[in-house]
């Protein structure tokens, strides 16, 4: 067996394992790519390694394009969007608020956390409703 036919073989392989050893899909497409040209190889003896490598380098890319344009748009929908998005999950509560909004900003305590909060001016004890979010700070209005 040639060594250029066992090499682009090897590569296959180590890229295909290394996609499983740290998953993206980036891998796995220059596995594809470097499988591509393996086939060519053994099928088609006698085409020179520049041109093995250069085939490798543009199947690589057109690949990994072919993966970002079609697969990861495609991606499944998360069922649960909020998920790790602890401050989003808190529009439409109504809280008390445990410092008043002074100068366009207060405190309020949801759950376990103190957040703090902008919103008009108003005192401590007003009930608030959470409307939007911005960043880690909460943007209220009175319930």
């Amino acid at each position: 067996m040639r060594v250029d036919v066992v090499g682009w073989a090897a590569l296959a392989l180590l890229l295909l394992a290394a996609e499983t050893l740290a998953p993206g899909a980036f891998m796995l497409w220059m596995g594809f790519a470097a499988v591509a040209v393996f086939v060519a190889v053994l099928l088609v003896p006698g085409i020179p390694v520049l041109a093995q490598v250069a085939a490798f380098v543009v199947l690589s890319f057109v690949s990994i394009q072919v993966y970002r344009k079609w697969f990861r748009k495609a991606a499944r929908a998360s069922d649960q969007p909020l998920l790790n998005r602890r401050a989003e999950q808190a529009i439409g509560l109504v809280a008390p608020l445990e410092q008043a909004i002074v100068g366009g900003r207060g405190r309020i305590k949801l759950g376990d956390a103190f957040w703090v909060v902008e919103g008009p001016e108003l005192p401590a004890g007003t009930a608030v409703r959470v409307v939007a979010v911005n960043g880690m700070v909460l943007k209220v209005q009175e319930a």
